[in-house]
């Protein structure tokens, strides 16, 4: 089973949260694959990783190009989609995965402020929980840091 975190953006926004959530991944020795709602926002979020930060770099690609396999991070809005043999899988903005059962870790980012990606996140924690995934969730405390509420 995977271990399952539910984090809650209250105080940042995604562009500016997953870049540091991926860079933990990578330290770990994960491979990651981030999906994305629509192609629109898997595209903005391939730029954003681009442009976060000018000292760093967040080695990634898109499943729009044909070298998904050989990239570290890898953004996709197919929800089975692993050319990149993950260990771990972003959900954002209300994506729902295939299956989380081949992956050491499932992560939903969620915005605190939109009614849907709240209601979107309840439903899933239900049904991890009832998959037999270990869930957790955490939300973002006014210094943007992540605090475990479950």
């Amino acid at each position: 089973m995977a271990e399952v975190l539910f984090y809650h953006l209250t105080e940042s926004r995604l562009e500016e949260a997953l870049p540091d959530l991926l860079e933990k991944s990578l330290a770990r020795g994960w491979r990651v694959v981030i999906q994305a709602v629509t192609p629109e926002r898997r595209d903005a979020l391939d730029h954003n990783l681009w442009t976060f930060r000018e000292e760093s770099f967040l080695p990634h690609g898109s499943d729009a190009e044909s070298s998904g396999a050989l990239q570290p991070i890898l953004l996709t809005v197919d929800p089975a989609q692993n050319a990149n043999d993950p260990q771990c899988r972003f959900m954002v903005e209300g994506a729902v995965p295939a299956s989380l059962e081949s992956y050491v870790r499932g992560v939903y980012l969620f915005d605190g402020h939109d009614a849907e990606q709240l209601a979107g996140a309840r439903a899933r924690w239900t049904i991890e929980k009832a998959a037999g995934h270990q869930v957790t969730y955490w939300q973002q405390g006014e210094d943007k840091r992540w605090v475990k509420k479950a």
